[in-house]
């Protein structure tokens, strides 16, 4: 095997040599506690604070609005477990979608059995939320809405802005997941309308191990990690310098470039989805075609499923996914899929295909020359898979 071909830049990205680079420095010369008063601890502190301030205006955000996480799961779950223990006199309900990452739904379900009521909205054939069912599941009690940017399997972007507008008009306090599209899109917490945004730098070609939550001044919002004074109180533990550093560094990098690594990717995935639905039988587009990431691609085909595929890619160096990362080993189809209405049979042949920077156009015309010949052999296997069957359902 020659090279890896990664096509699962939703899952993760590689650091890029410029954010490793301005990180390394924090790890061995300067390598203090911010929280310390001498001159070590202050370098690192103002090192921290330069950060927030980079992020804060790359967003549209005051510095201390920026509170700093170990990544989105903490900041989903800091958002919405912070929020309802801080609004209880007001009301305990929520709203969410059907389509959530885990880290959100799983933080709902949390609170749902200890007495909250969560409205989950639905999606179109798209993945994609209508602003009206938000509005229409919206109470005197409700205290929080939280719905993401775009999800991360089938890449659907949300209707943020307008979701904003009316959570604003209503005194609800609104939460955004926005961890796949920091990097990829425009993010301003004014024009989106949010009160908390979560973020994580490992998707943007920054660190793993490092978030931040946007939270707007004067959110109410009990902390979750409880300890020392940091970050003005609301989150303990010692920062994560060289991560921070790393994140800024990152979020810059992606900002500076984003038009051209957008407009290159789209151009990349349509030259896929154009290959794929050329040259194989059966193959489904999963999510809305045109309100989606201009990196992604999810697909089902008939017949096969999803694991097979991306045993028998990684065979041929490449590397792409079913789903989330975060479910990988589950046997369950994916939730996100069911929600489109997909029958669960169909969901469990779906793959996702992400691409990146490193992505190259010889890399998705290889992807092409081996995908056909292995949905071929799979389909040969396949006992439910029949190449002249007049039942078969076409979905």
């Amino acid at each position: 095997m020659d090279k890896v071909i990664y096509l699962d830049h939703a899952s993760t990205t590689p650091t890029d040599p410029e954010v490793v680079a301005a990180m390394l420095p924090w790890f061995t010369e300067e390598f203090g506690n911010p929280s310390t008063v001498y001159s070590l601890g202050l370098v690192a502190a103002q090192a921290v604070q330069q950060a927030r301030e980079s992020i804060a205006g790359t967003i549209g955000a005051e510095p201390d609005e920026i509170y700093f996480t170990g990544g989105g799961t903490e900041s989903d779950n800091w958002a919405i477990l912070g929020t309802a223990e801080a609004q209880q006199e007001k009301g305990c309900h929520l709203v969410t979608s059907t389509i959530e990452h885990h880290a959100v739904l799983e933080s709902v379900e949390y609170l749902e059995k200890r007495g909250y009521e969560i409205t989950r909205v639905p999606v179109d054939g798209g993945g994609l939320v209508d602003p009206e069912d938000v509005r229409r599941a919206l109470r005197p009690d409700t205290i929080l809405v939280s719905i993401m940017h775009a999800n991360n399997e089938i890449g659907a972007i949300e209707p943020i802005g307008e979701i904003g507008k009316l959570t604003r008009e209503a005194g609800v306090l609104f939460h955004v997941d926005a961890v796949q599209t920091a990097g990829k899109l425009p993010l301003d917490v004014n024009d989106l309308g949010v009160d908390m945004l979560s973020m994580s730098a490992h998707k943007f070609y920054g660190p793993k191990g490092v978030g931040l939550m946007y939270a707007r001044k004067r959110t109410r919002l009990t902390p979750l990690l409880h300890g020392g004074g940091q970050e003005r109180g609301r989150r303990a533990g010692t920062h994560n310098v060289p991560g921070i550093v790393g994140m800024a560094k990152a979020l810059e990098l992606a900002a500076a470039r984003m038009a051209d690594d957008a407009a290159r990717e789209a151009s990349l995935r349509d030259r896929l989805w154009s290959g794929l639905s050329a040259n194989i039988e059966s193959i489904y587009l999963n999510g809305d075609p045109a309100r989606r990431l201009p990196n992604n691609l999810n697909v089902r085909l008939d017949g096969i499923e999803g694991e097979s595929m991306i045993l028998m890619l990684d065979m041929e160096g490449i590397c792409v996914s079913s789903g989330s990362a975060c479910t990988t080993g589950s046997l369950e189809p994916s939730h996100v899929l069911l929600a489109l209405g997909i029958p669960a049979e169909h969901a469990h042949g779906s793959l996702r295909v992400t691409l990146g920077r490193s992505t190259t156009a010889g890399d998705i015309d290889h992807f092409l020359a081996v995908f056909a010949p292995i949905v071929a052999r799979l389909r040969e296997m396949s006992p439910i898979w029949c190449a002249n069957c007049v039942c078969k359902q076409r979905n």
